[in-house]
């Protein structure tokens, strides 16, 4: 995974002097949010000495390490014979369903089978995507006709989980634009339709984001939190350009923690976020 502030300290370890405003937007760049930019170039401003590009991670690196929480535990399966429900929810184009195969693969790498649900029904690749996806990885998909309701699909997909007794079930939900409110309307549907089989469910909603989408993804969160409320993020795409840094901010705002990261195409570039890696990656 490349690490979101390498190209801050590259730039800097080939200055004499650090021209601060430009820092700063640097940071703002890394997807740091103004407020924590500000206060980075302040304090190191206050130094009173020769600041290098060491410093300057380290300074991001303790801020960062401040801001963000401690590792969320794994999920847990229930033991009531129901199965533990994830919503995933997202824009179009960020890996959501990717994002729910891998997960899924993970859980099952753990000895927990799974069910996945192609709730996205209004987009016929998506369902194609994910029956691809289940075939390649021994996975059952639960699928609706074309333009069927999705809330259906995830009553069917929960009910079948329960028959088979499966461990999990995963719902992919429609990429839906935040701004669409009929379309965030239609999660909080098939929220109240999970809890008619399972008061409690879902058990987690994760909020799939592009790391390379930066503070959009900010607002992202705030309007899928405020019309389902969400439990944690799945960060897609740190292999590549992605930052990253956009998970500081929305952690710091809406205290929606960073669950899982995917930094690959491959089911098994997938995992539990790890505070600690995560800063030891910064450069």
């Amino acid at each position: 995974m490349a690490g979101f502030l390498s190209s801050i300290y590259n730039k800097l370890a080939n200055k004499a002097e650090i021209d601060w405003d430009e820092l700063e937007a640097d940071f703002v760049g890394a997807d740091l949010g103004p407020k924590l930019s500000m206060l980075l170039v302040d304090e190191l401003q206050d130094l009173g000495r020769k600041v290098s590009a060491d410093d300057v991670v380290e300074a991001a690196r303790q801020h960062i390490a401040q801001r963000l929480p401690a590792d969320s535990p794994p999920p847990l399966p229930l033991s009531a014979g129901k199965p533990f429900t994830f919503l995933v929810v997202g824009v179009n184009g960020v890996g959501k369903t990717t994002s729910c195969a891998k997960l899924a693969h993970w859980l099952q790498g753990r000895g927990a089978p799974t069910v996945l649900a192609a709730a996205d029904t209004f987009r016929a690749a998506a369902t194609e995507q994910l029956e691809r996806w289940g075939t390649r990885l021994g996975i059952p998909v639960v699928k609706g006709p074309p333009n069927s309701d999705p809330s259906s699909v995830c009553y069917n997909a929960h009910q079948q989980a329960i028959t088979d007794g499966a461990r999990y079930l995963i719902c992919d939900t429609a990429g839906r634009l935040h701004t669409r409110h009929n379309l965030m309307e239609e999660l909080a549907k098939i929220r109240r339709t999970l809890a008619k089989q399972d008061e409690s469910a879902p058990h987690l909603t994760l909020l799939a984001v592009d790391a390379t989408t930066g503070s959009n993804a900010l607002e992202q969160a705030k309007v899928f939190h405020k019309a389902s409320p969400l439990d944690g993020l799945i960060v897609t795409k740190m292999d590549g350009s992605g930052k990253g840094g956009i998970i500081v901010p929305i952690y710091e705002q809406l205290r929606i923690p960073p669950r899982f990261i995917g930094t690959g195409e491959e089911p098994e570039q997938f995992a539990l976020f790890n505070k600690a890696r995560f800063l030891e990656e910064l450069i």
